[in-house]
Formats: C-alpha cells, sequence, structure tokens
C-alpha cells in the first residue's frame, strides 16, 4: 500500500474480513502506521472516515458534534441500500440511534435496570443457568460437543429473556431472525424480511404485556410511561429490539472465542485456574483481543471538526473501529499478545462516553460466571479439532465462531 495523503481514498474497502481470530487484519495495523484517521470506502460504496487510534476514537464518541442518528444520508453503514436507509427513517429510533437529550432520556428511563447492585443480585440466577447447561453437556455421552449450542448462545438467551420478559421457547425464532439481521453477506430483502419479523413479533409481545404486566423490564416499563402518561407503543417495540438484539448476540460470540483464546493458551487459562479474583480482569483482556463489534461506534459529523490533525467535514461518516483502537500499540504493549493480567479496562469494546453499552456489567457477569464454572467443572476441556478449521463469523458484523467442538 502506497502511503497515504489525509483525504485520499485509500486502497481498499472496509471493514477487511478477519483471517484468524488471533490476529488484526494487516491492513489495519498498515493504516494506523499511516495515521490514526483515513479516509476509506466501506463496503457497499460509501465513503467514510475510518478511525485506527484509540485516542481519536475516544475523542470522538465522548464528542457531542458527531451524531449515531443512522437516519442520516451519510451515517456509514455497511452494505446498505436506499431501502434499508428509508427503513430506518420509517420507524422510532432505538436508543442506539438517537442523539442529546432524546437519547439521555431513553437512557435515563431503563438505566436503573442495569445498576451493579441490581445485577449482581442476578448472579445466583445466572449461575443456575451456568450450571444447568453445563449439566446437560455432562449428561450427553456424545463428544464432541459444539459450545456454541450447548453453552454460548443459550446462557445469554435465557438470561436476557428472563430479564426483559421474553418467552425462551421462542430462543430459535429471535436467534434466527438476529443472526441474518447481523451477517453482512445477508441479502438486503433477507435482513428486511428478518427485522420485519423481529419488530412484528415484539410488537405483538409488547401488545399482550400491555395488559398482562410481570416481573420483567419491559412490563415495568409499560407501568411507567402509563404513570407518566407518555405510554408509546412504537417507541417500547424500538427498545425491545435494541435490548433483545444487543443482550445475547455479542455476550454469546464472547463465550465462544473467551473459552478458544483460553485453550489456545494453556498458561493464560491457568492463570484464572489458580486465581478465580483474576478473571474479571481476564474478561477484559479477552474483550479488548477480540473485539467483537467493529462498526457499532459509526458516526456521522454535525459540523466541521478536527481530530488528530484531520478535519471532518459536516455531514461526513465517521467509523471508530473497534478492533484497531483496541489493538493501538501506543496504548496496549504488545497487543497481539493475550495477558489476562494486563488490567486492559479501558479498552472501548463497550464503547465510550455517551453512548457507552448499558449492558457492559451484566456480559461482565455472564463473562466470569461462565469461565470460572465451566473450567472448574471441566477441567479436562480441550478443542477437538484444530482452530483453523473452525468456521468463524467473517462475514458477520458481530465477530464469532459458528462452531467450537469441544472434548474432555
Amino acid at each position: 500500500m502506497a502511503e497515504a495523503v489525509v483525504g485520499e481514498l485509500a486502497d481498499l474497502e472496509l471493514p477487511v474480513p478477519r483471517r484468524c481470530p488471533f490476529t488484526q487484519p494487516a491492513e489495519y495495523a498498515r493504516l494506523r502506521e499511516q495515521g490514526p484517521i483515513s479516509k476509506v470506502r466501506l463496503a457497499g460504496g460509501a465513503e467514510a472516515w475510518w478511525v485506527s487510534g484509540y485516542e481519536e476514537g475516544r475523542a470522538i464518541l465522548a464528542d457531542r458534534r458527531f451524531s449515531s442518528d443512522r437516519r442520516k444520508d451519510n451515517f456509514p453503514i455497511v452494505d446498505s441500500d436506499r431501502a434499508i436507509r428509508e427503513r430506518f427513517r420509517s420507524q422510532p429510533p432505538s436508543m442506539i440511534g438517537m442523539d442529546g437529550a432524546e437519547h439521555a432520556a431513553a437512557r435515563r428511563a431503563v438505566v436503573g435496570e442495569f445498576t451493579v447492585r441490581r445485577l449482581a443480585a442476578l448472579r445466583p440466577r445466572i449461575q443456575q443457568i451456568v450450571d444447568r447447561f453445563i449439566d446437560d453437556m455432562l449428561a450427553t455421552d456424545e463428544r464432541p460437543v459444539d459450545l456454541v449450542k450447548a453453552l454460548s448462545l443459550p446462557v445469554p438467551s435465557l438470561v436476557i429473556c428472563e430479564l426483559l420478559g421474553v418467552p425462551y421457547t421462542d430462543h430459535d425464532f429471535f436467534q434466527a431472525r438476529t443472526a441474518a439481521m447481523i451477517r453482512r453477506t445477508t441479502a438486503p430483502e433477507e435482513r428486511q424480511r428478518a427485522v420485519d419479523e423481529l419488530r412484528a413479533y415484539l410488537a405483538e409481545l409488547i401488545t399482550h404485556k400491555e395488559s398482562h404486566l410481570g416481573d420483567d423490564l419491559y412490563s415495568r416499563q409499560i407501568d411507567k410511561q402509563r404513570e407518566e402518561g407518555t405510554l408509546d407503543h412504537a417507541a417500547l417495540v424500538s427498545m425491545a429490539f435494541l435490548l433483545l438484539l444487543a443482550g445475547h448476540e455479542t455476550t454469546a460470540n464472547m463465550i465462544s472465542l473467551g473459552v478458544l483464546g483460553l485453550l489456545n493458551r494453556p498458561d493464560q487459562l491457568a492463570v484464572i485456574k489458580a486465581d478465580p479474583d483474576k478473571t474479571p480482569m481476564a474478561v477484559e483482556e479477552l474483550l479488548r483481543y477480540f473485539s467483537i463489534v467493529e462498526m457499532v461506534t459509526s458516526r456521522v459529523a454535525t459540523e466541521d471538526v478536527e481530530i488528530g490533525g484531520v478535519t471532518i467535514k459536516a455531514d461526513e461518516g465517521v467509523v471508530i473501529s473497534g478492533l484497531s483502537a483496541n489493538w493501538d500499540p501506543a496504548i496496549f504493549d504488545d497487543p497481539a499478545d493475550l495477558d489476562v493480567e494486563r488490567g486492559a479496562r479501558h479498552h472501548i469494546s463497550f464503547g465510550y462516553g455517551p453512548h457507552q453499552c448499558l449492558g457492559q456489567n451484566l456480559a461482565r457477569i455472564e463473562l466470569q460466571i461462565v469461565f470460572d464454572t465451566l473450567f472448574r467443572r471441566i477441567p479436562t476441556l480441550r478443542l477437538a479439532a484444530p482452530v483453523d478449521a473452525l468456521p468463524f463469523k467473517a462475514d458477520a458484523n458481530v465477530y464469532g465462531a459458528y462452531e467450537v467442538p469441544v472434548t474432555w
């Protein structure tokens, strides 16, 4: 790649599919070496600024001059077409696509559900759920077991279903739709159909809860809005859509990759086996190392802004690459090395600033419980296939593994 000139289009299309779960694409490293911010072409043809630098990425995520509104013309969406853009505009925005006071109000409405104290009270139930699925793994005589189906996907799915008030019996339905939505190779019409079907399902569920309140997040939101005289069915559906999608897909992929990463590095696994108090620190490093969500931190400038010596003009799209930022050697020494004692809690895998992930503490608790319990109860767990033979989600906006065969 020739030396880049700021503002000139880099000679590649992003994001680049990952070729290995344990490395960043070489193209990302080269872009970052040329400068923390580069003009690129996204898959689908749109131009945007690609932010590789950690400090520059955090600055943008904390700057209210950058909008999260997906309805704006130049908001960077990979593989989008006009129909998808119009679909965003025709529906009430979810919290992730709001700005300013509107976003702050939507976040305040649900933030109480995700406090450290409230989630700590869920620990015993999460432990029961993890133990239940590990019991099922140990009870089977079949080997190998696909960790994705046996543990990674069902644990966060059941946890989020119970928290939100979604029947777990419907998990096959919503998991299939969310999987189609996050694959970049999904045809636009298929993606639209998946979105429509999931929204229709949640609209029916919210309608049912409006007359049958329960002890769950969706019901409490309905009850609160009624008391305030602000009941908005369509907005509730958009909120339900975001929380269900974000609440299981990301954590499921992190369980799979986290187990894979630890099994691939027995020396690092030995650290948390010897001292489970270090598991929270290991979780942070695994989150940094894999950086599974590449483009959720996209933005569009609302005015001209100078960041890192580059002027990003009003209405230009910006993508903060979580993987590039979390592998920035100016911040993380030897970032390609998985070091569970690194102390990497300042990563941006949960974003940064006003839109920092609402459910991050729930994800942390689930990951900690899964890793500690799995390796304690199945100490001889090992991969049943070479890493390079596993099918990874290089085609998805949330990176992970389609299958992780294990045995013991």
